[in-house]
């Protein structure tokens, strides 16, 4: 999360004697202090910090906030992830999905691609083991067994080597994730991008279930049922590159555009099962059926699942996903069917 900082003049304001103010209730002011010089990047700061630096300047948390305009995006080959929600050069990814959804297969996924890259790729492994864990395993170029291991592993590391953290919400839950994130940057090891994955799916009826967040990936239900795979909700992922100017204009637009439609689309879904897709006028039936195109496009064949789905995985540049969707948007194939975008890679490769 290096795109957001303290807002400092707001606390010296506010709150004169800060270190010994914040030491009153509880926080360390080694801390405070380098939060305040951004010794400690603000992403790194556990959530109960922001509060009561907020409480004590009595704001809000968002007050407490300034956003840069600085901030890089990693480009995966995953359609729905490059265009909806993009991964965050030294930021912190949350997962949101209950057990049995696909996010380990996502994350090991990733992972395969990151490591294939040369990038390293760490993952603390959690103490309680869940289903589909070992993607995840078989994908890491260093396991590591606590934080302490993570943090001699990554420190020996070429500091100007792109490192990727993956790990299990409890590491969250007890603060070590955000422990080790501080003592590692304190040794100007980075940048370090964060991947938070919750084995228990307890993150899904929380409101801010990791804290601060540069990338959300909320996984559904619905779109499982239906075999849309992966099934990343695109209307409730977000990532903090779409929020300012840190992508391209043409992406911003496309993929507001296609979140529009499929807001729409799935409006239209609902009401045609309820009612009939006969009373629908002409223009909704267009909307709807592109809608099936998109959804159907945005499925994805997984390198590391061709041995299970027998199908060649695929890998899409945000360029080609782009030129891909606007086409459907405008209705270059209207006259194709959606099953045809299936689980491809660009339209070029359709069945």
């Amino acid at each position: 999360m290096e795109d957001i900082k303290l807002n400092v003049e707001l606390l010296k304001q506010r709150v004169p004697n800060l270190t010994v103010a914040a030491a009153s209730v509880g926080l360390r002011p080694a801390t405070v202090s380098n939060l305040c010089t951004g010794k400690i990047p603000l992403g790194r700061a556990e959530v109960r910090t922001l509060v009561a630096l907020a409480t004590l300047a009595d704001c809000s948390v968002d007050e407490l906030i300034i956003r840069n305009k600085e901030a890089e995006m990693i480009e995966t080959g995953i359609k729905v992830i490059d265009l909806f929600a993009p991964l965050t050069k030294g930021g912190l990814v949350g997962f949101v999905a209950r057990p049995g959804m696909g996010q380990l297969v996502v994350l090991g996924e990733i992972y395969h691609r990151l490591t294939q890259r040369g990038e390293a790729t760490v993952f603390i492994k959690p103490k309680e083991l869940a289903l589909g864990i070992e993607d995840v395993l078989n994908e890491s170029k260093f396991i590591c067994q606590s934080t302490t291991e993570a943090f001699d592993v990554i420190t020996k590391l070429d500091k100007h080597q792109n490192v990727f953290l993956a790990a299990d919400r409890q590491t969250v839950n007890t603060g070590e994730i955000y422990s080790l994130l501080e003592n590692l940057y304190e040794t100007g090891v980075g940048p370090i991008t964060t991947l938070l994955v919750d084995l228990r799916g307890d993150v899904v009826d929380e409101v801010e279930p990791y804290g601060p967040l540069d990338t959300l990936w909320q996984f559904d239900a619905e779109l499982i049922s239906r075999k849309i795979y992966p099934a990343i909700n695109p209307n409730f992922s977000t990532s903090v590159l779409l929020e300012g100017a840190h992508v391209e204009k043409e992406h911003m637009q496309i993929q507001q555009q296609a979140r529009k439609l499929l807001r729409r689309y799935r409006e239209l879904r609902f009401l045609g099962s309820s009612y009939g897709f006969d009373k629908m006028p002409a223009s909704d039936i267009d909307i709807y059926n592109r809608g099936l195109r998109l959804e159907s496009y945005l499925t994805q064949p997984f390198l590391t699942t061709e041995a299970f789905t027998k199908k060649k995985g695929e890998s899409v540049s945000l360029a080609d996903t782009l030129q891909d969707v606007q086409r459907i948007l405008k209705g270059d194939f209207d006259d194709i069917k959606e099953d045809e975008f299936y689980q491809i890679g660009k339209i070029g490769q359709r069945k």
